[in-house]
Parts: structure tokens; C-alpha cells; sequence
């Protein structure tokens, strides 16, 4: 995968790549063809060879090498909330990555599907099978994975158009007094090559807007519902510390410089996909899914036993 930051605000994507790669030594018809096949894309998602750029989209390139490690199945458990014979819902475990990254080969969510051996879409190349949307590693909950490219090109456009849900659950750090709001800042990656996302300075950067809601108050925390309006890598996260309220245990977005009575230990960061609603494909039937409190991850289990035995009156 080779990662291009592009600077050539509404350019064609394709006209784009023939000026910011020339050492590909791609032609314009080759370019069109990988985008058809998903095998270029821009912040993730699947475009048109007409698609627009804007300041600060990510184009990226996937080309299958033959000296390529390849992925292999491995025997991980899988949690399978629900399954046909076109797409799974997976709640998964706290810990481990979505899909492979150039780091870590092993041990990730696309392993595990590899072992499980059922068909699995190709359309974003072998290192992403099946993953319609990623989770972050200690993001533990409800994931998408479609086994067919013509059901995951389906589902990312859903997703794409705001069509589909996704709603989080997250303890953040101090006192939310409003009720509901929404967060609708451009997220930038913080440094160039690094995972960590920033706030874009004004017209920069990519679209992010989170709506959230304030369920539960405790002392010096707040339980919120967050849904995702657009799929930024770390979104949730990056938006919550830059309202002052990071969400608890979160280090690499500053959950280190707040303390809280709960003092509870946990891998990371508090935050759970737990709902999720789509349109079947195949079907057109209305597909919900919710998370029950025993279906939680052991630092969420242990979070609301807490709460519920030792300070449920504090909670308002």
C-alpha cells in the first residue's frame, strides 16, 4: 500500500495520481481500472475515477506484490452475533487489530475470518477481506463482514451516504452538561506516517462529525452514546479529547492528565461499538443489532458492575 497526501483541491482522482506518482508509471486507462476494483481508494472508501479531491484526502494505492507476506488463518474465536450466506455481524474482542497492518501480519480480526473459512470479499485487497469498516484494536464491539464484493461495495456505500448506524458507547472524562450535541470538526493526521489524529486547521483536512449523548453522570465521569455520521480513522476518540473530554483511559488522547474516583483499571480506552442498523443488500430488510450488558467486554462488565452495586445513587 502506498499512501499519497493529496494537495490538489477538486482534481480529478485519477488525473491526481498521474501527477503525484509518475514513478508508477501508471496510465490513465490502468488507474481507472484499479479504481473500479477497489484498489485505489480515498480515505478508505471506494470512488469513481471522476471523484474530486479535496485538501488533506489520503489517496491510496494497493498493489499485490509477489514477495508480498501473505495472510494466514489462524485460530482466534470468533463472537458471531449473526450470519447468512452474503455478510456476518461480529462483536469483536478487545485487543486485537481489524486486519493486518505492515507491523503485525498475525493475530488480527482477518486471520481469524481466514481460519474460520467461509467466502470473503476481496474488493479492498487481501490484507482487508471482508472488512466493510474497522474498529480500532482496543475497540472491542459490533463490526460489518461481507462475504461477497457485490454485498460490500453495497454496505459501504450505506455507510458512505449516512444511510447506515453506528452508535458507540463510551465513559468520558468529566462532567457533559448538555444533553445531546454534535461534534463536526476535520480531523488530519497528527504527524505524517503516524496513526494519531489531530483537529485540522479551518479548511483543511477530512470531514468528521460525530453526534453525541449524554446518558449517565458519575461524580467526575459521563456515559455517552456516539454515532458516527462519518468513519474517520479515530474520530471518537480525537473529537471527545478535543471537547475536554477524553474518554477514560485513553493515553494516547490524554487520559493520562485526568484522575478520576473510579480509579477502575482498563486496557485503554472505555469505548464499545454496540449498535448497529443497516439495510440487507440482498434482502431489504431493516437489519438492527444492540449489544446486551452481558455481551460486553470485561472492562465494560466490570465498569457497570461498579456502578451498579457500590454507586448506583451517584449516578444522575
Amino acid at each position: 500500500m502506498k499512501k499519497l497526501e493529496n494537495t490538489l483541491n477538486n482534481t480529478r482522482v485519477d488525473t491526481a495520481i498521474l501527477g503525484l506518482a509518475p514513478e508508477l508509471n501508471f496510465s490513465r486507462s490502468k488507474i481507472q481500472k484499479m479504481i473500479e476494483l477497489g484498489k485505489i481508494t480515498v480515505n478508505s472508501k471506494l470512488i469513481k475515477p471522476s471523484f474530486k479531491l479535496k485538501i488533506g484526502d489520503i489517496i491510496e494505492i494497493n498493489e499485490e506484490k509477489e514477495n508480498a507476506i501473505p495472510v494466514l488463518p489462524e485460530k482466534i474465536d470468533l463472537d458471531i452475533i449473526f450470519e447468512d450466506e452474503t455478510l456476518l455481524v461480529l462483536n469483536k474482542q478487545k485487543g486485537i487489530l481489524t486486519h493486518p497492518t505492515p507491523l503485525n501480519k498475525t493475530g488480527t480480526l482477518v486471520n481469524a475470518l481466514l481460519y474460520y473459512d467461509c467466502t470473503l470479499s476481496d474488493v479492498q485487497g487481501e490484507e482487508r477481506r471482508g472488512i466493510v469498516h474497522r474498529l480500532d484494536k482496543n475497540t472491542p464491539g459490533l463490526i460489518l463482514i461481507a462475504k461477497t464484493n457485490e454485498v460490500h461495495i453495497n454496505l459501504q456505500k450505506q455507510i458512505q451516504k449516512k444511510e447506515a448506524k453506528r452508535k458507540y458507547l463510551a465513559v468520558v472524562h468529566g462532567i457533559i452538561e448538555e444533553n445531546e450535541g454534535i461534534i463536526d470538526k476535520p480531523l488530519v493526521h497528527f504527524m505524517q506516517k503516524t496513526v494519531k489524529m489531530n483537529i485540522a486547521k479551518e479548511n483543511e483536512g477530512q470531514e468528521a462529525i460525530t453526534l453525541f449523548k449524554a446518558l449517565k453522570r458519575f461524580e467526575d465521569l459521563t456515559l455517552v452514546e456516539l454515532e458516527l455520521k462519518t468513519g474517520r480513522t479515530h474520530q471518537i476518540r480525537c473529537h471527545m479529547a478535543s471537547i475536554n473530554h477524553p474518554v477514560y483511559g485513553d493515553t494516547l488522547y490524554g487520559a493520562k492528565g485526568f484522575r478520576s474516583k473510579l480509579n477502575l483499571k482498563t486496557t485503554e480506552q472505555l469505548l464499545m461499538s454496540y449498535y448497529l442498523k443497516f439495510t440487507h443488500p440482498k434482502t431489504g430488510d431493516i437489519m438492527e443489532f444492540k449489544l446486551e450488558e452481558n455481551q460486553y467486554d470485561n472492562d465494560f462488565k466490570r465498569f457497570f458492575a461498579i456502578m451498579n452495586k457500590e454507586n448506583k445513587t451517584l449516578w444522575n
